[in-house]
């Protein structure tokens, strides 16, 4: 039989109608909101105090349930501007406590009806420091989550089925999270009562591969001047290079890059051959680091948060930036026309790269998220100057 972890508050009140269960058979029991059903995926933990709309919206999450650090998840409702992509992608929520009510002029409606409403399965009433400290001990397991209003669940089934779960390693995702076809992106940022900029000043043709984007990425892009085409995954260089590009995006995504490297990354050194101007994040670091010559591993339990410092090793800043990734670029790997441009201050693990002689750089963590008013934000400014300079030469 799995082990037991029912919280004493649980024990002694309400039957428990969801539970999560780990492939080593741990099984924790909670309360379920949102959606009713069951779900399988791999299970990390996120540090953020805000933007969990966001998190659940990120395809970077995709086959991946987020249990949440922060006690307070539901406070600010819900809206429509906050969404990243145009679906949830994430595949459930744990918190410690169930959502709260919530309290914010921008507020459309709470959590747990969005969740009901976008098929999303959360479970509450979890020691959240427990299970962190197992996934930072362990790594992030295989897990399977089950929400039934009933409290009908078979927790060894469950187990069974996280076991028999393939993982991530090996699995191209941002196939499933691409765009199906070619678009313009025209939107910039939000701002204080005016929303969505639906006009911004766009100069330089821009085409951002899509491996799973944000659109707050795409927002950033515009707001620097880019006039955004957006192109699947699997487009072809020749095809790219036939819109006339004056810079190349890669975008965040989710998945084993090793994975979507294998139709991505020849495409990408077409077009570093090419001589364009290009800006990777995330994924697209992961990408453009493998198309340069190095390689990419999985973590043990990544980097999932809003609060994590990075260092640039060439201006000594520090910025607090976000993130959200289980694989890493292997610094060592890199050849010696790749500079190392930022590191970890939690691991030292890799954070970003430039190209020696191109004008061709990428980040592992999320400018366009500003953790900071805009820590990050230069590395849009710094894209659009490079695309500038290469246009006037």
């Amino acid at each position: 039989m799995p082990a037991d972890d029912t919280p004493a508050f649980l024990r002694d009140s309400a039957r428990p109608t969801a539970c999560i269960a780990l492939a080593d058979g741990q099984v924790f029991w909670g309360q379920g909101f949102g959606a009713a059903g069951e779900t399988v995926g791999e299970l990390c933990f996120n540090t953020a105090m805000t933007g969990y709309q966001e998190v659940m919206t990120d395809p970077s999450y995709a086959d991946q349930i987020v249990a949440f650090t922060f006690p307070h998840i539901g406070n600010t409702g819900v809206n429509d501007e906050d969404v990243e992509t145009r679906s949830p992608v994430a595949l459930g929520m744990v918190t410690r406590m169930d959502p709260t009510a919530p309290s914010n002029w921008r507020s459309m409606g709470p959590l747990d009806e969005w969740m009901r409403g976008v098929g999303r399965i959360g479970i509450a009433g979890i020691d959240t420091r427990r299970l962190t400290r197992h996934i930072r001990t362990h790594g992030m397991p295989h897990a399977a989550l089950c929400h039934d209003p009933d409290g009908n669940i078979d927790a060894d089934a469950l187990v069974a089925k996280a076991r028999g779960w393939n993982g991530l390693e090996g699995a191209d995702l941002a196939a499933n999270v691409t765009t199906g076809a070619q678009y313009d992106w025209t939107e910039g940022q939000w701002s204080w009562s005016e929303g969505y900029d639906k006009n911004p000043e766009v100069r330089h043709k821009v085409v951002a591969i899509d491996f799973g984007a944000k659109h707050n990425i795409l927002r950033c892009l515009t707001d620097v001047g880019c006039d955004v085409t957006v192109v699947p995954a699997d487009t072809s260089a020749a095809d790219i290079l036939a819109l006339q590009p004056k810079g190349i995006f890669l975008t965040n995504g989710p998945g084993d890059p090793a994975a979507t490297g294998v139709y991505a990354v020849e495409t990408i050194r077409t077009l570093i051959d090419a001589e364009l101007p290009i800006f990777g994040v995330c994924l697209g670091h992961q990408l453009l680091a493998m198309a340069l010559g190095g390689k990419t591993a999985k973590m043990k339990f990544g980097h999932h948060g809003a609060n994590h410092p990075v260092k640039d090793m060439e201006t000594g800043k520090v910025e607090i930036t976000s993130m959200n990734h289980g694989f890493t670029v292997d610094e060592a790997s890199l050849p010696e026309t790749v500079v190392q441009t930022h590191v970890s201050l939690f691991d030292g693990s890799n954070c970003g790269l430039r190209d020696a002689k191109r004008p061709v750089f990428s980040v592992q963590y999320h400018p366009e998220a500003s953790p900071g008013p805009k820590d990050s934000f230069y590395l849009f400014e710094r894209f659009a100057k490079n695309i500038e300079q290469a246009s006037a030469s």
